[in-house]
């Protein structure tokens, strides 16, 4: 869900600015450390050796944040607060960056701040939610991926609720990832969850492994979180850039997982699986892609669903035929993996009062939906939520249907 700036007008902004270019190192969250002790002021460590990927965190106190200079640049942000997910609801954050190879300022970015995508209780809540922050619970906006950038402002304008103690922005630089001898992509072709299957399986499309775009495995949680069979393969759109190199997709997924992990404290990347605009298919959370590995995607639904994100912002543009191509695809092999027809319904139970439906509600979904059918939120985007319905024809096809 966006906030209207036009209706906030009349409430006071608080205004943080940080310009940061090249000399004074602010302290940063190395990739193999652990993200934990509260709402620090700043937090230390050097990067990490296993992949060069950092969270920078600079408080935002007292209204304004003094200039300062990083050790190197960023490629993706967020914003992020001790307290509820929902703590900024009917407020607004925008953000705008400079450039680090030209030097010039973008324009002003609005970051959704309602805290859509996350973890179920219990799930990600012993790492995630409350543990790792020392018993605070943590918050954060959507991320946003800049490019390589060396610069940020940042305009908050409270909610309701008013501020929430530690307000901070978090600066994500990817690395160059994890060098693995392992695969770097899972060849189409039968699986063991293939031969467990009913008779209306989708072939299995091939799927770039967590080694494959540079996963740095330290800094999850190592065990597995596990739910009940795959009924419901829920759409998302990721709502970072969408003009981007595919080449890049790998970079972009590992600015996403360390915001997910480091920033937001959970245990691993929030999704299942993600599409880029090319259409190529990469596994998100660890766990086995053929096994009902339980996501923080869809709030109150993660149970019994898995989360596919397509890599980008779809509420105006238009999603690639591509990247459509590469969703069934993944969509109609997950789903028939438990013989659940692609262009078919499912009964659901609601998980989280947060969501759309109070917790206990039993609600008929599309095995195929877009995350909006289950939360108040525009995901995946205006522009592809009306293509569900051609992609769930499409995947039912796969499965020979």
């Amino acid at each position: 869900m966006r906030i209207s700036l036009r209706a906030l007008r009349g409430r006071p902004p608080v205004v943080l600015l940080a310009v940061l270019a090249a000399a004074l190192t602010l302290p940063s969250i190395p990739a193999g450390a652990r993200a934990g002790g509260g709402a620090p002021a700043a937090r230390t460590g050097t990067p990490g050796a296993a992949g060069g990927g950092s969270v920078t965190s600079l408080p935002l106190t007292g209204g304004r944040l003094p200039a300062g200079r990083t050790a190197g640049r960023f490629e993706l942000l967020g914003v992020g607060w001790d307290g509820p997910a929902r703590a900024l609801a009917g407020g607004s954050v925008r953000v705008r960056t400079r450039d680090a190879v030209t030097g010039g300022w973008s324009g002003w970015h609005e970051l959704e701040t309602d805290g859509e995508d996350g973890p179920d209780a219990g799930a990600d809540a012993a790492f995630g939610t409350a543990a790792a922050a020392g018993g605070t619970r943590r918050g954060a906006t959507a991320p946003l991926w800049t490019g390589p950038s060396d610069g940020v402002a940042v305009e908050v304008t409270p909610g309701p609720a008013g501020p929430p103690p530690g307000l901070r922005v978090e600066l994500v630089d990817p690395g160059e990832g994890v060098r693995s001898a392992g695969p770097r992509s899972a060849a189409a072709g039968p699986a063991a969850g293939d031969r467990r299957s009913g008779h209306h399986q989708a072939p299995r499309p091939e799927i770039v492994t967590r080694a494959g775009w540079g996963a740095d495995e330290s800094i999850r949680e190592p065990d597995f979180v596990y739910t009940g069979p795959v009924r419901t393969v829920f759409v998302h759109h990721t709502a970072t850039a969408t003009e981007y190199a595919c080449s890049d997709a790998p970079r972009l997924i590992r600015a996403v997982y360390q915001y997910h992990v480091q920033s937001n404290g959970w245990r691993d990347i929030g999704y299942n699986f993600l599409v880029d605009r090319c259409g190529t298919v990469y596994e998100g959370r660890a766990g086995g892609t053929d096994l009902p590995v339980h996501g923080a995607h869809t709030l109150g639904f993660n149970t019994d669903s898995a989360g596919v994100a397509a890599i980008g912002t779809f509420v105006t543009d238009v999603p690639p035929e591509p990247l459509l191509t590469g969703l069934a695809r993944i969509a109609a092999w997950k789903l028939g993996l438990t013989d659940q027809d692609a262009a078919g319904s499912t009964r659901m139970v609601s998980g989280s009062d947060g969501s759309l439906y109070p917790a206990g509600t039993g609600v008929d979904l599309r095995t195929i939906s877009g995350h909006r059918d289950a939360f108040n939120t525009e995901c995946p985007g205006d522009a592809l939520y009306p293509r569900l319905p051609d992609l769930r024809t499409a995947a039912a096809a796969l499965q020979g249907r």
